[in-house]
């Protein structure tokens, strides 16, 4: 049985993904990746824009990819297919540890204790970041779900972002982001760049360093990503922004209609529900997409004709 046949046997490639329902999964699951992006930006080279920290969407979940350590190499992977975390090396044979109902504190204390055992130290500032909420890992005993079902979901339709987002990166020949998962918000955002330089970044994010936020936005972009909501917003959203935002940009036409302007946020959105239920969900998500970007590209003045395939 091939991947997409089991993935469809498992259900829609774009599964119905009700905040409500599996907030609690989602926020011990948050913790837990950025225990493991941590461990990506402490072994990484420094990459413009903190590229370094993301991690990726592969055919079972999200990886580190390859991070070099001494005179090898090492992985973690998060298989949401089998539930299980792998830390994959050239030290030893793999590591598994179950994923399953744990507390983060739980989760840090078992995954440290294997790297040691693979010979691998590493430190990692020990609270998250971007969250309002910091509470140290090794303290964190509160958040402790992991609903096997709702994360096979949360893959599933990561998947499919990850197809349409690859398919609408292919048409740009500027300098572009891969499509990359950051753990400090749990998004899926894909990033392209004018060539100009911006203004000095003057926003913050709780508790982020405001450098890292200066370095992040110190060139002109258009972005977009998906996000799956919090407790002060509880619905999972296509996101579009643009930085410098230019005058009129968010008063543009974008598709599909269900797209609407938050001034408040500065934004466009489109509710992932719009998306799951549409006739041709990647065609109604490659024009968001693609709107969106024409929307930052007219109003700021980008050189598309040497921008775009």
């Amino acid at each position: 049985m091939t991947k997409q046949t089991h993935i469809s046997s498992c259900g829609s490639p774009w599964p119905a993904l009700e905040y409500n329902t599996w907030k609690d999964t989602l926020k011990t699951v948050h913790q837990w990746t950025q225990i493991v992006g941590k461990i990506r930006l402490v072994s990484m080279p420094w990459q413009n824009h903190s590229w370094h920290t993301a991690l990726y969407i592969t055919a079972r979940g999200l990886t580190t990819g390859s991070m070099p350590y001494g005179n090898g190499m090492y992985e973690i992977e998060f298989d949401f297919e089998n539930h299980r975390l792998i830390i994959s090396s050239t030290f030893e044979q793999n590591v598994v540890m179950a994923l399953r109902p744990m507390t983060v504190a739980d989760f840090y204390k078992e995954l440290f204790d294997k790297l040691q055992g693979l010979g691998i130290d590493i430190k990692i500032h020990g609270r998250p970041n971007e969250l309002e909420h910091n509470t140290p890992f090794t303290e964190n005993v509160q958040d402790k779900s992991y609903d096997q079902q709702q994360i096979v979901n949360f893959w599933q339709l990561s998947v499919s972002v990850y197809n349409v987002f690859s398919r609408f990166r292919s048409d740009f020949v500027g300098k572009c982001s891969p499509v990359h998962f950051f753990w400090g918000a749990f998004d899926i955002a894909l990033t392209r760049f004018s060539g100009r330089a911006a203004p000095l970044h003057h926003g913050q994010a709780p508790n982020m360093p405001k450098e890292v936020m200066q370095e992040a936005y110190s060139q002109e972009v258009s972005s977009c990503g998906f996000w799956p909501g919090a407790d002060n917003f509880p619905q999972p959203m296509f996101y579009a922004y643009s930085y410098p935002s230019p005058v009129n940009y968010g008063k543009q036409q974008v598709k599909p209609q269900e797209a609407f302007w938050s001034e408040d946020m500065g934004e466009f959105f489109l509710p992932y529900e719009t998306v799951r239920t549409a006739e041709n969900p990647e065609k109604t998500l490659l024009d968001f997409l693609q709107s969106t970007y024409e929307a930052a590209a007219n109003t700021g003045n980008w050189d598309r004709e040497h921008l775009e395939r």
